[in-house]
């Protein structure tokens, strides 16, 4: 566990719980090293392993029959990635697939599901992480229904912005696309727009954010409710 230690600071979940709670946890931690493009879990099956992101990031996907599937939700040091077990379940509806590579901790489901067992504080703690991620989820939704592309955009790349280690990460127009349910020509003129803001420096899917304040009042306002909402909650 001590050579664990250091790594806690880069997850921001974890640096919320107890101490107690957070050295049980950490005492059944693995620190491994997740390469972009891992799929860590197919949906249907049953979750093996949770994750605590420290410097990689992930999409939580849905599948939709043969069409491979929409993202609904972006993990990374701010969270947790498996929480069918906090609920009693062990089966996940959702394919976990690393987007950004780094480094996470990783705890087995059943050592997990002891640990909650056995801490009423940590299950409720926890349980606050599923109900902010819940309505971050919704939030998502009805952002993809009611805001354009460029604002939406703004707001992604804030996101995974956060869950990067630098201010330059690789995101391809197909899975910027993937990710806003938009068509590619779509992203190509909301980055072209933002480039020509002076916000980013987009080139063969390496984008590197040169005004991060001007980027926030690009976006649309549902970046910062979630951040909020995070903060409020689990702070």
């Amino acid at each position: 566990m001590p050579t664990l230690r250091p790594a806690i600071t880069s997850n921001r979940l974890l640096a919320t719980l107890p101490d107690k709670d957070r050295g049980r946890i950490l005492a059944h931690c693995d620190q491994v090293e997740l390469a972009a493009g891992d799929i860590l879990h197919e949906a249907g099956t049953s979750q093996r392993d949770i994750y605590f992101p420290t410097g990689a990031f992930f999409s939580l996907v849905t599948p939709i029959g043969g069409d491979g599937g929409l993202d609904v939700a972006l993990v990374g040091n701010e969270g947790m990635v498996g929480i069918s077990p906090l609920l009693g379940v062990s089966v996940s509806p959702l394919r976990h697939v690393v987007q950004g590579g780094g480094s996470a901790l990783r705890i087995s489901a059943a050592s997990f599901r002891r640990e909650l067992e056995s801490s009423s504080t940590l299950q409720r703690r926890l349980n606050l992480y599923v109900y902010v991620k819940m309505h971050q989820m919704a939030q998502t939704a009805a952002c993809t229904y009611f805001h354009t592309v460029e604002p939406r955009l703004a707001r992604l790349l804030l996101m995974m912005h956060d869950r990067s280690p630098a201010d330059e990460f690789y995101a391809t127009h197909a899975y910027l696309a993937y990710m806003l349910s938009v068509r590619r020509v779509g992203i190509t003129n909301a980055a072209t727009s933002l480039q020509r803001l002076g916000l980013i420096r987009y080139s063969r899917g390496n984008i590197t954010i040169l005004n991060r304040t001007g980027l926030e009042a690009h976006s649309c306002g549902c970046y910062f409710a979630a951040e909020e909402l995070y903060d409020r909650v689990l702070s």
